[in-house]
């Protein structure tokens, strides 16, 4: 027997460990799909529960072509696959070596691996190597020492894969050595701070100054924004200013594999919509890694570009913000138009 009410609420999340537990028929479209599919929540009056593919199609119902209810299994399988695949490697297996390992084409591996995890393989290799390397260097390792243990072949290869402007013994020593320009600027929701280095934005922040960048960014070179980051800086003003605009603003942040899933998840958030902790974590694969998810959202060094404010609690209020709940108030009112 299936919980409707219960089934009902993983759909609402999306929750992805509710796939192969049940599928949802459409009535109106005369599709079903997973739990976790991404297409537009039906009205609930048109859907029906069914424990299996089979019965939904007894019932006359075909499978969605987006979210492939009948590979759950083979999709699981895959992806497990793929990430033993890329911890036993000395280094980062080729997309079409994977597929060939999992059967699949490049393409559609690339596209079920991401939605399960929240990151490419490539992706997934990077922050991999990124986490050994920061284990290796907290553990007191040499950074050349460092660099071969997380598996990059060479000194080379780790700086070209690097996310910040910072080389692995930045890494351990706060920042040294790495240039960051920042102003302050006023916006309509109050002082804004943002720093960038030359990879992109790397701190937007509210009511904070220079001593609060160095607390991030301890013993980096902090600059007053040059002439090329003036040009950055409008454009962060006109996307803060502005929120329902697309934009291509380059970032610079860097994190564990959790958390650079969980911020690609808070970008994918539309404009104007919120969703609950619960809901990224069931997004993200790791349905009881609620508390996690708020860590990580804590842990956002670029409020704004990487939309934390977006996440509320699953009654619907507010919850907390870094900058005052009277800022986060004012996004949401921003992105919906208000």
């Amino acid at each position: 027997m299936i919980d409707e009410k219960m089934a009902w609420q993983a759909v609402i999340r999306r929750d992805r460990s509710f796939d192969g537990k049940f599928v949802t028929g459409v009535l109106t479209t005369g599709i079903y799909c997973r739990p976790s599919c991404a297409a537009r929540h039906p009205k609930r009056g048109n859907i029906r529960f069914f424990a299996t593919p089979e019965q939904a199609e007894a019932a006359g119902l075909r499978a969605c072509l987006r979210c492939m209810p009948k590979d759950v299994a083979r999709d699981d399988a895959a992806v497990k696959a793929v990430i033993n695949a890329i911890r036993i490697a000395e280094a980062a297996p080729k997309l079409d070596d994977l597929g060939r390992l999992t059967n699949y084409s490049p393409t559609h591996l690339q596209r079920i691996f991401k939605r399960e995890t929240g990151l490419s393989p490539a992706a997934y290799s990077r922050a991999l190597r990124s986490e050994r390397m920061k284990d290796a260097l907290e553990a007191g390792a040499s950074v050349t020492d460092a660099i071969y243990d997380a598996g990059y072949g060479s000194a080379s290869r780790f700086y070209e894969e690097k996310k910040m402007g910072m080389k692995a013994s930045a890494w351990k020593n706060g920042g040294a050595g790495v240039a960051i320009h920042w102003a302050n600027v006023k916006t309509s929701l109050g002082p804004m701070m943002v720093a960038a280095t030359d990879k992109g934005v790397c701190c937007l922040s509210f009511n904070e100054g220079e001593q609060e960048l160095r607390k991030r960014f301890p013993k980096a070179d902090l600059q007053q924004g040059n002439i090329a980051f003036g040009k950055l800086l409008d454009d962060v003003v006109s996307q803060v200013e502005q929120p329902n605009r697309p934009h291509n603003i380059p970032l610079d942040v860097q994190g564990t594999a959790f958390q650079e899933a969980v911020w690609q998840e808070l970008q994918k958030i539309p404009h104007g919509e919120t969703r609950s902790y619960a809901e990224i974590a069931a997004a993200i694969g790791k349905p009881k890694a609620v508390r996690a998810v708020g860590s990580a959202n804590g842990a956002n060094n670029v409020a704004v570009l990487i939309p934390c404010h977006r996440v509320v609690r699953s009654d619907g209020t507010m919850g907390g913000y870094a900058y005052g709940l009277d800022i986060k108030e004012r996004l949401l009112k921003k992105e919906s138009g208000n």
